[in-house]
């Protein structure tokens, strides 16, 4: 089927629409939280389970989620996933109590969960050709891009305008549109079968410890790295996830076939991923909390001081990334976007407390623009081990590392910045100062995490036409997009 046919421009336009809500959802809330802690009388711990519920559930059930898609077909997931999402946020936008709210949240993660994990699978089975897959992956990439910032925009004009309660809401028709469309432009797939992977244990195992896992993660700012909660909580799901590492070596239906790892560009990249977007969903939050609470800008102000962030990042996606990774590889076109995330990080870890956003901020929107190149990158490098039949566990992994890199990125980078200001504070510095220097420390850690994922791409990542590494991915019958 040619990139002209009608049918696969709608679809990837249904599965970049998908891709959309999700991340929309993920930063349009962040915005509007203040104004729903005062209407539901929310604690500032119970607050934080807005955020958390969506993150275990989303978090937690992608891995299982992708390959249940592989089994019974990605198309029946996605759209599952896609009508229990909607209808969870309509539960969310008409919630007046505090338990439906978080209830709400944590359907809203099951069904983005659902519709995630399979979104990439089906992209790469519909675009097989090697150019044609990297203009879908750029594109996909570009929505990513806007709606992290247009949640930002959208969720401050629809709080300010209206109410908190629109910013889920507005993802009723948003959903039903994309379910409308999906239904006649997604390929159909009867899927393996529950019968050729229907590892029951292994299920419960991985779900398990990635919810406890991801659940342990989020509570370290209330808990401590070193608490008796944590050590515990993450003792037992590392425990469990060993568990599920070891059922997958000897059963005989595995949920997770560990061939999928044999692959250096899948295992390099998906750690890559996780390391880079550990530094760069902490950046989006973190950059936008320095805006507020030392700079004074209000929520709408930020998100359009972050969109041409979003404009950069988007263009390069959508016009440069796919002529680049096709013309030098995936793997060199990352190494350069990691490099310009880097040079973004180490100029905002010396922003001056009364900064100006010309000559201060400005510079790293620009430079941010690196994301344009390594998210589409990491994308093709992630997903280049997927067979037909191993699509939608595929996609699945690569969101799950990704889930789990912005989890820890978020709990580390913050609780470092929370850290280093109350010391600031304690030596007498001025609030603004403190916080300043706090910020600091947590985009030189950011700075850190960016160049060991340059080290990981470096040295673990393939070269286009290494014949070592052909002759080594053919006998484990996997085969490699760069």
């Amino acid at each position: 089927m040619s990139f002209a046919s009608p049918r696969r421009p709608l679809a990837l336009g249904v599965l970049s629409a998908a891709g959309l809500m999700t991340i929309l959802d993920g930063s349009i809330v962040t915005v509007a939280m203040p104004a729903i802690q005062r209407d539901l009388g929310f604690s500032p711990v119970g607050l934080s389970w807005i955020v958390n519920a969506y993150l275990v559930a989303f978090g937690g059930l992608l891995l299982l989620s992708g390959r249940l898609g592989d089994l019974i077909g990605r198309k029946k997931m996605f759209l599952a996933g896609n009508a229990v999402f909607t209808a969870a946020s309509v539960l969310a936008g008409v919630a007046d109590g505090q338990g439906l709210l978080i209830a709400a949240r944590f359907g809203q993660g099951v069904g983005s969960a659902m519709a995630s994990s399979v979104v990439l699978g089906i992209l790469v089975t519909l675009f097989t050709e090697e150019r044609e897959r990297g203009k879908a992956i750029g594109v996909f990439a570009f929505t990513g891009a806007a709606g992290a910032s247009l949640g930002q925009v959208l969720g401050g004009v629809l709080t300010d305008l209206l109410n908190w309660h629109w910013i889920f809401l507005i993802n009723l028709p948003i959903g039903l549109l994309t379910i409308a469309l999906a239904i006649p432009a997604l390929p159909r797939d009867r899927g393996l079968g529950l019968a050729a992977g229907a590892d029951v244990a292994g299920a419960a195992l991985v779900t398990s410890g990635l919810m406890l896992g991801i659940y342990t993660v989020v509570k370290v700012e209330e808990h401590g790295w070193l608490s008796a909660h944590t050590l515990g909580l993450g003792a037992v799901s590392l425990v469990l996830l060993a568990g599920f590492v070891v059922r997958q070596a000897t059963a005989r239906t595995p949920l997770m076939p560990l061939r999928v790892l044999r692959s250096r560009n899948v295992a390099g990249g998906n750690l890559a991923q996780m390391l880079t977007l550990s530094a760069m969903f902490a950046f989006q939050i973190l950059v936008a909390l320095y805006m507020q609470r030392v700079l004074g800008y209000g929520a709408l102000e930020t998100g359009l001081a972050m969109l041409p962030a979003a404009v950069a990042i988007g263009a390069i996606s959508l016009f440069v990334s796919a002529r680049l990774n096709a013309r030098f590889g995936a793997r060199a076109v990352l190494l350069g976007g990691l490099l310009t995330l880097l040079a973004a990080m180490l100029w905002l870890a010396r922003v001056p407390v009364n900064a100006d956003y010309v000559t201060d901020l400005l510079p790293v929107m620009v430079l941010v623009a690196g994301s344009g190149l390594v998210l589409p990158a990491l994308t093709t490098l992630g997903m280049s081990g997927a067979r037909e039949d191993d699509a939608g566990l595929a996609s699945g992994l690569f969101n799950t590392t990704q889930q789990i890199g912005m989890a820890l990125g978020v709990a580390v980078l913050s609780t470092l910045a929370a850290s280093r200001t109350e010391e600031l504070l304690g030596e007498g510095e001025s609030r603004a100062a403190a916080l300043t220097g706090g910020y600091h420390l947590a985009f030189a850690t950011s700075a850190g995490l960016l160049a060991a994922a340059f080290l990981v791409a470096l040295a673990v990542l393939r070269r286009p036409g290494d014949a070592r590494a052909a002759t080594a991915e053919h006998d484990g019958k996997i085969s490699l997009v760069s």
